[in-house]
């Protein structure tokens, strides 16, 4: 079956947290047979700052940043089985789903799939005349990267028709063990841009332990932190690419993750960094949110820090021989349940039970 996929890039990592996602699951869909064109639009100098080059499990249309563009991209969703329109485009975005909604064959089965539930639904709750949700009685499916009964239930209540989580996950041959690198060697690592909605957790579970344990060896990585008070055991390294990604999780005794506010609040959301990590054989840390023991085990795959002085008295106590062992059992954990082939697995099983309903309802 032939995907027409319209997301924010494929191609760049750059100010795009949903792209270890796009690359797993697609990767692993067209391991499963499915033609997949991913369409991104040439906005927010993305492009400049590829990470990886055109794939050969997916065709990707890179178009610019103009509507005239758009709809000709837009068009192409008529020769789909199956056109999704993903959240957090970040160009057009109710334009893209109006324009694909109406180029998609009547047979096609029409996917929002939403890579930000909690921002996605507190837009919608707050504006009954939005696009997206007087679209959601033409879409056949939303599907979300994350959360659980919270986000299926408020999906359905502004109208979906179905809503199902299709989590986060691992891909082994992008996340895994690594050597190690002297500049990310400390105790603690966290990496991560300067968000508003992750801001103050990063400011109460890295940061003020930091301050409380100046014996100890902070590392930080991410955009826009260069102007943050910090006290002098932070390292702060700034943007880390892609390809260091690995090393950077292997390196500290210990990585942190650290949920956006939204995330924290919805639960069942793992962020990509929480397999990434587990795929290289890390030690994590993570903040507390409902759902964790649903993908890792706390206290034998996984830390678990309900506040920044659980982070204190973790690091305290923890010696390289039980961060070695935690990060040992995640990554059998996540090679075992949570890779994207996993993932893909479920999403076909939809798309196959979807496509088989529509085909029945045609023929009645």
């Amino acid at each position: 079956m032939k995907i027409a996929f319209y997301g924010s890039s494929l191609l760049s990592a750059y100010w795009n947290g949903a792209a270890t996602y796009y690359r797993g699951i697609i990767r692993a869909l067209a391991g499963l047979g499915y033609e997949v064109t991913f369409y991104e639009p040439d906005v927010y100098d993305r492009q400049k700052n590829r990470d990886i080059d055109p794939p050969d499990w997916c065709r990707v249309v890179v178009y610019d940043g103009t509507v005239e563009a758009l709809q000709r991209v837009a068009a192409e969703a008529a020769d789909a089985d199956i056109v999704v329109k993903a959240s957090g485009v970040g160009f057009e975005d109710d334009r893209i789903l109006e324009a694909v909604l109406a180029a998609a064959a009547p047979g096609a089965l029409r996917i929002f799939w939403d890579v930000d539930a909690p921002a996605t639904l507190a837009e919608l709750q707050a504006a009954p005349d939005h696009p997206l949700r007087r679209a959601l009685a033409s879409i056949d499916l939303v599907l979300t990267y994350g959360g659980g009964d919270p986000v299926v239930d408020a999906y359905r209540q502004l109208g979906a028709h179905e809503c199902i989580p299709i989590y986060n996950a691992l891909d082994p041959s992008t996340h895994h063990p690594a050597p190690p690198q002297a500049r990310f060697e400390g105790d603690l690592g966290f990496l991560g841009n300067r968000l508003p909605d992750r801001e103050r957790r990063v400011e109460e579970f890295f940061l003020a332990p930091a301050a409380r344990l100046p014996l100890q060896r902070f590392v930080l990585g991410g955009s826009g932190w260069g102007d943050k008070s910090m006290s002098p055991n932070v390292h702060y390294i700034g943007h880390v690419g892609t390809a260091d990604h690995n090393s950077f999780n292997v390196t500290p005794k210990a990585v942190l993750n650290i949920s956006r506010e939204s995330m924290a609040r919805n639960g069942f959301s793992p962020a990509t960094r929480v397999f990434e990590a587990a795929g290289a054989g890390a030690c994590l840390i993570t903040d507390y949110w409902e759902g964790i023991e649903m993908f890792l085990a706390p206290d034998r795959e996984v830390l678990v820090a309900r506040d920044g002085n659980d982070v204190v008295d973790i690091l305290a106590a923890l010696t390289p021989e039980k961060a070695d062992a935690i990060g040992e059992a995640a990554l059998r954990r996540v090679l075992s349940e949570h890779t994207y082939a996993d993932r893909a697995e479920l999403a076909d099983a939809i798309f196959r039970r979807h496509v088989e309903m529509r085909r029945t309802e045609a023929a009645e």
